[in-house]
């Protein structure tokens, strides 16, 4: 069993999960594609994975805690079936218990979830009274339940859209057939795409590219989808609510080959660095990346500026999250496992640092002593994403308020900390010309859409 633990002095971001579905047209086995699929969305989650195969007579069902290829073994992937779904799980605190892996499944039915449901506790007690056993911890387990209740995909998927809070996107076998729908605000990602054999439904077009099928479009927000022997069926609309796309899958989490809500995640970043340059320009020597996700922003910040991009942190890719670190030795001894600095890049020159974000500020701070140390005559800090001031209620595992540094200190007071010779990030206006389509901004300016998640971070500031 892998264990793993949140590093509480980490700026990591966590996003919760990946899922995928894939019917065959012509009667072929979707195992082997199911399991190429996950490893292409392993960066969604490291926890746990597991996929669910529909061989025309039942559910079979294989997942483990670990990453993909430790979970499966090679028979799993001889499975016999046109119809599966499958997941990968984001790392939480402490141990993953083989009760919170995904599918999950009850009777004929298997769900797989992505996103956060935030009144969990309200629906639980209702089904709970219903007669309903809760196993797990889970938000797909609620969903799962609301369908073996009323029987009915498409009635489940509407009360769902219509009482669930928060996030979901959500792919379901049941019987021999495949639903899909995405919460009505479309907050976490549901790409979609098709070719003569298989039609494919997953977080990310990664997913689809490394099965050569291509890309169609995007599950609609609100939206349910009905796939039979391999055809689409039905597409409706169900819930009509105004866009909120995750801003952070542009900024953080996306791979930057993946094109969600119709926008291809490596121009998006790249506009980033372009309107960040625009907004917060700096004369230095260079421009180095915090790796890995601010690469892209920061060679067209370069460019944008005429200031020459190098690589001048160097990062250990085999070095997985880190244990909470109680000193500071231990946390600077942290960072410096994850990244050594380039001397040669940084000796003597006022280096520009492009991150994506800012959450504690801690591992950003030891970074800079690792410049700092390695001769940076200055470093100025440019952040693609506006100050992160408020906890994220839709999926993504954010901070508290107390934590968030932007919650409580100035821009000022965030530079003398970091110990920076200066500090700008994007604008959200910035931001948003950047991504370019509609986004949820709750955790940059707690301007929440809908009671009961402003309800929840009132409840969250007094505590």
């Amino acid at each position: 069993m892998v264990v793993n633990f949140v590093n509480t002095y980490s700026d990591e971001k966590g996003e919760e999960c990946g899922v995928l579905a894939i019917y065959s047209k012509t009667g072929k086995n979707v195992a082997p594609l199911l399991y190429r699929a996950l490893i292409a969305l392993q960066h969604r989650g490291q926890d746990a994975a597991g996929f669910a195969v529909h061989d025309g007579k039942g559910i079979q069902i294989r997942r483990g805690v670990g990453l993909v290829d430790q979970v499966f073994e090679p028979g799993d992937l001889a499975l016999e079936g046109d119809l599966g779904i499958g997941h990968t799980r984001y790392p939480t605190i402490g141990k993953c218990r083989m009760c919170d892996v995904q599918p999950s499944i009850k009777d004929n039915i298997a769900t797989a979830h992505n996103g956060h449901v935030a009144n969990y506790e309200v629906v639980k007690k209702d089904l709970e009274e219903k007669g309903y056993v809760f196993s797990s911890t889970v938000d797909s387990e609620p969903i799962l339940y609301v369908l073996h209740n009323l029987k009915d995909a498409e009635l489940g998927a509407k009360h769902v859209m219509e009482n669930f809070e928060g996030s979901f996107s959500d792919v379901v076998i049941m019987d021999d057939k495949l639903y899909v729908f995405r919460d009505p605000h479309a907050i976490r990602p549901l790409v979609w795409g098709e070719n003569e054999d298989f039609i494919c439904f997953a977080s990310e077009t990664v997913a689809l590219d490394v099965n050569n099928i291509p890309y169609k479009g995007d599950v609609n927000g609100g939206e349910f989808i009905t796939v039979e022997k391999g055809n689409i069926v039905s597409r409706k609309q169900l819930v009509e609510k105004e866009k909120k796309h995750c801003v952070f899958e542009y900024v953080y989490f996306s791979r930057p080959d993946s094109i969600i809500n119709g926008v291809e995640v490596y121009q998006a970043r790249t506009r980033l660095g372009e309107v960040l340059a625009q907004e917060s320009p700096v004369e230095a020597d260079v421009v180095v990346p915090v790796p890995d996700t601010s690469r892209t922003a920061a060679a067209s910040f370069a460019r944008s500026l005429g200031i020459p991009y190098e690589e001048g942190l160097i990062k250990n890719r085999y070095i997985g999250r880190t244990f909470i670190m109680p000193s500071q030795e231990q946390r600077i001894n942290a960072v410096k496992l994850k990244l050594n600095p380039l001397k040669s890049v940084i000796n003597g020159k006022s280096v520009v640092l492009i991150d994506d974000s800012i959450v504690r500020g801690t591992t950003l701070k030891e970074i800079v002593r690792l410049v700092r140390k390695s001769g940076a005559k200055e470093v100025h800090l440019r952040i693609t994403c506006p100050p992160v001031k408020a906890p994220c209620f839709y999926g993504v595992d954010m901070p508290t308020y107390k934590e968030l540094i932007a919650n409580n200190k100035t821009v000022e007071q965030i530079k003398e900390y970091l110990d920076a010779d200066s500090l700008n990030y994007i604008s959200i206006d910035g931001l948003k010309r950047a991504v370019g389509i509609p986004i949820c901004d709750g955790c940059l300016s707690e301007e929440y859409h809908s009671d009961y998640v402003r309800n929840l971070a009132k409840e969250e500031k007094l505590k």
